[in-house]
């Protein structure tokens, strides 16, 4: 009996590359939109078939992210990747649709202090601005995918119970996202705060319409995936060289690196479809242009034999 049947996991794990868009968001530093476009082409030269490649939020509150429509015009999109963004509201959605975004993503949160902090509105105030964006995609046969913030932690509420995510999660499923990916924003998610923050979810959404998206903080991100592809999640977001963070969230640190996580994926036979070399190179380009170590350890051990 292999490792992968004895303790019942997946075969194949899908990566959603989040670095472009949720990685680089909060970086002070500005990378033009051809640097941006180097990167994306990079992570899906290593494999990667879906990659957030921009956000159509305000520039005013996000300069990073000013440069979403000129990366989507010179992107040349290879078949079989997915090209996403955020659109929190329809002047965002409108102006993804202008440059032919493949697919969309809301955002919501499991905290209201969370949600009122980050967006400015409620938690029901927040599927109300969504709705319409919902809407509007799929009468234009456009994919959306949700995200839900704070799904074991907040920094103003503390403990969030696993009820209220699996709340979120439904409604967001209900308004017709296909996907509803589980954020752990401030990364202070153990094993067991995961595992039933997942039972509660499940119960409401099916585990293949599930993904995980963990900070690593406290360093616990790759076991809090773990315990996830127990638990029959397939789908998984991390962000190349663990670029990323959360500014209403004090000392939260960056995504888990999808360095680490191919690298563990790889030690327990579990197809990815990346190759762990271009995926470094790609690593360590976007942070060559920060000016800054890879905060993932793979790609620090690696660069450190070279």
């Amino acid at each position: 009996m292999s490792y992968i049947e004895r303790n019942q996991l997946p075969k194949k794990v899908k990566i959603v590359e989040v670095g472009p868009r949720d990685g680089l968001q909060n970086e002070k530093q500005l990378i033009d939109a051809n640097n941006k476009i180097a990167l994306i082409n990079k992570l899906v030269d290593a494999g990667l078939t879906y990659v957030e490649s921009g956000s159509f939020v305000s520039p005013k509150w996000v300069p990073q992210m000013a440069t979403s429509s000129e990366i989507f015009e010179k992107l040349t999109k290879h078949k079989g990747v997915t090209y996403a963004a955020l659109t929190p509201n329809m002047k965002g959605f409108d102006a993804a649709m202008s440059v032919n975004v493949d697919e969309v993503a809301i955002f919501g949160a499991a905290s209201q202090s969370f949600s009122q902090k980050n967006i400015n509105c409620s938690i029901e105030e927040s599927r109300e601005r969504f709705s319409p964006v919902v809407e509007a995609a799929l009468s234009k046969g456009i994919k959306v995918r949700g995200y839900v913030s704070c799904v074991v932690g907040c920094p103003y509420e503390g403990d969030i119970a696993p009820e209220a995510v699996a709340n979120v999660a439904k409604k967001l499923l209900d308004m017709g996202c296909y996907e509803i990916s589980l954020g752990d924003t401030i990364g202070v998610g153990t094993p067991a705060s995961v595992s039933a923050m997942l039972d509660a979810v499940k119960a409401v959404v099916p585990a293949n319409q599930l993904a995980v998206h963990f900070h690593d903080t406290y360093g616990q991100a790759l076991t809090n995936i773990y315990t996830a592809l127990s638990q029959g999640i397939t789908v998984v977001d991390s962000a190349v060289a663990g670029l990323g963070g959360c500014p209403y969230a004090k000392g939260a640190s960056g995504n888990v690196a999808t360095e680490d996580v191919v690298y563990m994926l790889n030690g327990m036979g579990i197809d990815s479809g990346v190759d762990l070399d271009k995926l470094l190179e790609a690593g360590w380009f976007i942070s060559d242009k920060l000016n800054q170590a890879p905060v993932s350890k793979v790609s620090q051990a690696m660069r450190a034999k070279l």
